[in-house]
């Protein structure tokens, strides 16, 4: 079949080339049986894609499982996946087969696929190796013959480094990767898309369809559309349901498009590989140690003044002696050292009493835990509050208060 085909047949709308050229590649894998990874951004259309490479496959006669993995409980998600056998766990009452013995010889699409627990994927690399599963409480091995298609709007590579997700396990799910292009990227196919919504719930819900004014097309078409395709049809279902004018202008428009007076300006994109990407924390303790070299010199320019007779009187050393004291412990000459007991200037020796500096710890785990101390003290422990002054969740707090076993 050819890419025009394919769009009619699964109602993919649009003439944008990187789309196009995710259409040719799912239509020349589909009959192999080999793995495939979809990825793009949530609410691109993902889901369409697996449905082409299953029913373009010698396996369309097969089984047709989508499984939502990021919707399924982590301790529920090895027995919907492989079955359990009676007894297994608390509430197995009965033996079940899972997804992977009912879709023999067909196909599941696992969307989410990040989502998975560690455990959950090592299971599923076996059975992309090798076929074979076990049940939850059975040590029978089992074989099945499925073909795997995975989706996920997760930077996986990313999770890799963060070990969330395995290695090994993504280069045998990505064997042919498949990427969907985000909705800005194709600008030529927002008001063709618009206009198929209008038309569908101008039929649904028996109204006139809604039109879109030059300004209003032209302000679709600049809109970044962070939730892309899906963002694009609630939009146009909105404004089907809301508005009486059928003629929709930018001023009728731009009230459902958040933040839309900014989509002409750049994004901002965080660099992965950036050495500066520091959290919130470190940079916070980054602005107090160029505080503390800022003070150091501060300290030392002063004492300069004073050895080189820039003070008129010697009322104006000793308030300068005494700057020196406050501002960060003990006196430093000229050179950096610290002199005893005071300092010779043009108006004679200066007697300061010394003070002892104490080298302050750079760890960012005491800084951290003094902080949370801090934060527990002044809202009288009450954690909610402490937590929303340090600007992390309850959940967060409550890990970092058993992490560095603060009492109270």
């Amino acid at each position: 079949m050819t890419v025009q085909e394919i769009k009619q047949r699964f109602g993919i709308i649009g003439s944008n080339a990187d789309l196009d050229r995710a259409i040719y590649v799912a239509t020349q894998v589909a009959p192999t049986d080999l793995s495939v990874l979809v990825t793009g951004e949530s609410g691109t259309g993902k889901e369409v894609f697996p449905q082409i490479v299953h029913q373009l496959s010698i396996r369309k006669h097969g089984s047709y499982i989508a499984v939502n993995c990021g919707a399924i409980p982590e301790g529920t998600i090895d027995s919907e996946l492989f079955g359990h056998e009676k007894g297994s766990f608390t509430g197995a009452h009965e033996a079940r087969k899972g997804y992977f013995e009912v879709a023999n010889g067909g196909t599941i699409f696992l969307d989410e696929v990040a989502e998975l627990p560690l455990s959950t994927q090592a299971r599923l690399l076996r059975v992309l190796e090798s076929g074979e599963f076990l049940k939850v409480g059975s040590s029978k091995v089992q074989k099945t013959d499925v073909r795997v298609i995975a989706a996920t709007n997760v930077n996986i590579p990313d999770a890799i480094s963060k070990g969330r997700f395995r290695e090994d396990l993504y280069y045998r799910l990505n064997t042919i990767p498949i990427l969907i292009p985000p909705l800005r990227s194709r600008n030529a196919d927002i008001g063709l898309l618009f206009r198929k919504f209008a038309s569908d719930f101008a039929v649904r819900y028996r109204m006139p369809a809604i039109r879109l004014t030059p300004d209003a097309q032209h302000m679709l078409e600049q809109y970044a559309w962070p939730g892309n395709i899906r963002q694009l049809k609630n939009v146009s279902e909105q404004i089907s349901v809301i508005e009486k004018n059928r003629d929709v202008t930018a001023s009728m428009l731009a009230p459902y498009l958040p933040h839309a007076q900014a989509t002409s300006l750049p994004a901002l994109v965080k660099s992965e590989s950036s050495a500066s990407d520091m959290s919130e924390r470190e940079i916070l303790y980054k602005v107090l140690f160029d505080l503390r070299r800022d003070l150091n010199d501060v300290k030392k320019l002063v004492l300069e003044w004073m050895q080189d007779g820039h003070a008129n009187n010697p009322e104006q050393v000793q308030v300068l002696a005494r700057i020196l004291r406050d501002v960060q412990g003990t006196p430093v000459d000229a050179a950096g050292s610290i002199p005893a007991g005071g300092f010779a200037s043009a108006h004679g020796f200066v007697p300061v009493q010394p003070t002892i500096e104490v080298e302050e710890s750079l760890s960012l785990d005491e800084r951290e835990k003094a902080l949370i101390i801090k934060a527990l003290e002044k809202n009288r422990g009450k954690r909610k509050y402490a937590a929303k002054e340090l600007g992390i969740s309850e959940r967060t707090l409550y890990r970092k208060i058993h992490e560095y076993n603060i009492k109270g």
